[in-house]
């Protein structure tokens, strides 16, 4: 072969130079020797993304059915001279107790009336908005009172009244079928309340690809309901909010360590409440008391929240519980001890900075809750307590809605939810083999 050209030979020179220079460079940059601001910088970059966070999205627009008000208001008509009158009516003051807990389906339906562009004061930004055209719409709510069914026909779920719950059901999926926007996503980006564990559950097979609002997965198998399409939502709190908890030193204000007042006989998870009864009645510090969500129990529900500095938070029939709810807007601290507990907002709220959480085997240990509670310092308390005060407008549900309370924030939880029904929608419309992955 004949000698390397003079090309040849200046671009090997080029490169050995480069080999030589780059470990030096890289050393230069890392070395004790590189400005202290130029390591910072390099230290404290973030994701461009993190950097420059997007603008606000405009509001979730939603197509609500026009269902016939026995779907919703007119089981209301008892309690309201305009449930039927053609006014949207206020949820009635005298509907307290179960009712009142799970009225979600109530208060999203509020949302989505034409109550104003501004919302009225101090409202703020709506997270959804009532749209006329269902071809314009991201999801579509089914304004169907499945909680308030419940409990109005069918709370015994024995008794001939039963059987109207299980009616409306029937005839609402009649209707949803001859829908064009349900056929042509499977009901994927509908949105229906179910909220009282037994709501719906008569036909909730036939469902299972919607967007289910839910106290809990207590009652629902895997194939009906999963974090991953549906959105855990808080119950209506019954106590009332703690608006002037305004104390010069909170901590010494509130004389009981530990509250607990409900019902302790109770099914599946909530039979932990009588082991726990057993423990802590009694105890230093404790009021563990029995009762039910009267008009005077709730009175002393109140009063005992806000003079405690932790409440307990034991599973009821399900792993949740109106309690948590309670004892948030009281901003006394909860102690939660529920195994398979799921909590609302969670992807944008850490529970873990105004609660503490228990397995069951640790409560039920003999004293093992109490002592723990006792070594919380004030600082670490008052901490908790002012976080409380700080998410509590997160759970109040109100008509009009506010910017951040409880229905906006459930929108929210919606919008998160419409990309990955979208892929599921536009995946079926192509597949030739459903899942063919899994």
């Amino acid at each position: 072969m004949g000698a390397p050209s003079s090309r040849a030979v200046a671009l090997g020179a080029a490169f050995l130079l480069l080999l030589v220079a780059l470990p030096s460079a890289f050393l230069y940059l890392t070395s004790s020797a590189a400005p202290a601001a130029s390591r910072a910088a390099l230290l404290n970059l973030k994701p461009f993304s993190a950097r420059c966070p997007p603008a606000a999205a405009p509001p979730l627009r939603v197509f609500m059915y026009d269902l016939p008000p026995r779907f919703h208001v007119a089981m209301m008509a008892a309690n309201g001279p305009n449930a039927t009158a053609g006014l949207f009516p206020a949820w009635p003051p005298s509907a307290g107790g179960i009712r009142r807990q799970h009225s979600v389906e109530y208060w999203m339906m509020a949302s989505l009336q034409d109550w104003g562009g501004g919302g009225g004061a101090g409202s703020g930004r709506r997270e959804a908005v009532r749209v006329r055209d269902p071809d314009a719409a991201e999801a579509f709510f089914v304004p169907f009172f499945s909680s308030l069914s419940f409990n109005v026909h069918g709370r015994n779920m024995t008794d001939p009244d039963t059987e109207a719950d299980r009616l409306l059901q029937v005839e609402l999926m009649e209707i949803l079928w001859k829908s064009k926007y349900w056929q042509r996503s499977a009901g994927r980006d509908h949105v229906i309340p179910m909220h009282h564990p037994n709501a719906f559950r008569f036909l909730r097979n036939m469902v299972n690809a919607s967007i289910l609002i839910v106290a809990d997965f207590g009652r629902y198998t895997k194939e009906l309901a999963s974090l991953r399409k549906d959105v855990v939502a808080p119950y209506v709190h019954v106590v009332g909010s703690f608006v002037d908890d305004d104390a010069p030193d909170p901590f010494e204000a509130r004389h009981t360590l530990l509250f607990f007042r409900g019902r302790t006989v109770r099914k599946d998870e909530g039979k932990i409440r009588a082991k726990l009864a057993k423990i802590l009645k009694g105890k230093d510090g404790v009021r563990f008391e029995n009762s039910f969500a009267t008009g005077d129990g709730i009175k002393i529900s109140t009063e005992g929240m806000r003079s405690s500095k932790f409440c307990l938070h034991p599973a009821g029939d399900t792993p949740s519980s109106c309690r948590l709810f309670d004892a948030i807007v009281s901003h006394c601290v909860p102690v939660i001890v529920s195994s398979r507990i799921e909590l609302p907002f969670e992807d944008e709220i850490d529970y873990s900075e105004f609660s503490l959480f228990f397995s069951v085997e640790e409560a039920l240990r003999p004293d093992y809750l109490l002592n723990q509670l006792r070594q919380i310092s004030k600082k670490k308390w008052v901490e908790m307590w002012l976080k409380l005060k700080n998410v509590s407008h997160h759970y109040e549900f109100q008509y009009p809605p506010r910017k951040g309370d409880a229905v906006n924030m459930i929108w929210r939880q919606v919008r998160h939810k419409i990309p990955a029904v979208n892929l599921a929608i536009h995946r079926n419309r192509r597949l030739k083999i459903p899942d063919w992955w899994g």
